[in-house]
């Protein structure tokens, strides 16, 4: 069974996760104190069928980039741990997704090289009590955190919550994906993964 716990604290907040990559029926609770970051969250596990708790708690009196951009990097923290050295995982995932009007692609490398290319905008400067702009931060923060490359793209654009919620599910597919076990050995004509 491949999961990992995390706890990261600092002065701005303080994050638990526990994530869980295998399992028929994965449990979910998020906790963040941010009503909109826990449904993308838990819909994020949801479709990409893992196990996840997490609970934070941040400094939400300044406003809620630490707690969503922290939650981002423990979270990719733990996959990278529950990872270990990859050995046997496809290692790509990719994933179009609709949401009604919107439509979503998301291609995953669990390389151990950290990059983000998003192609998405918002005309909204908040959806609930999380800015817009925070959802690039989460997504840079996760693949620094699990050493992962993300290709993030919103390929047709429409209500900005249906937007954000394809991003995180597509997300979760892909990654799904490329966690999946698939064989023996480093997925790597090198050997091993940087």
């Amino acid at each position: 069974m491949r999961f990992a716990e995390m706890h990261r604290k600092t002065n701005e907040t303080e994050i638990r996760v526990f994530v869980h990559l295998d399992g028929d029926t994965p449990e979910i609770s998020v906790r963040t104190g941010i009503g909109f970051l826990d449904h993308m969250l838990t819909l994020f596990a949801f479709h990409g069928r893992f196990g996840l708790k997490i609970t934070a708690c941040g400094d939400l009196q300044v406003d809620a980039h630490h707690t969503v951009e922290d939650v981002g990097t423990v979270l990719g923290y733990a996959f990278d741990r529950a990872l270990g050295n990859r050995s046997g995982i496809r290692r790509y995932g990719f994933s179009i997704l609709p949401m009604d009007e919107v439509l979503v692609r998301a291609a995953v490398d669990v390389s151990g090289r950290p990059f983000l290319h998003l192609g998405a905008s918002f005309s909204r400067v908040q959806i609930g009590q999380m800015y817009t702009e925070d959802i690039r931060e989460f997504f840079a923060a996760f693949v620094r955190g699990a050493k992962a490359t993300l290709h993030l793209d919103v390929l047709r654009s429409g209500n900005e919550h249906h937007q954000a919620e394809a991003m995180f599910k597509a997300f979760g597919q892909a990654l799904n994906e490329a966690c999946r076990r698939e064989g023996a050995g480093i997925p790597s004509t090198k050997g091993k993964l940087v």
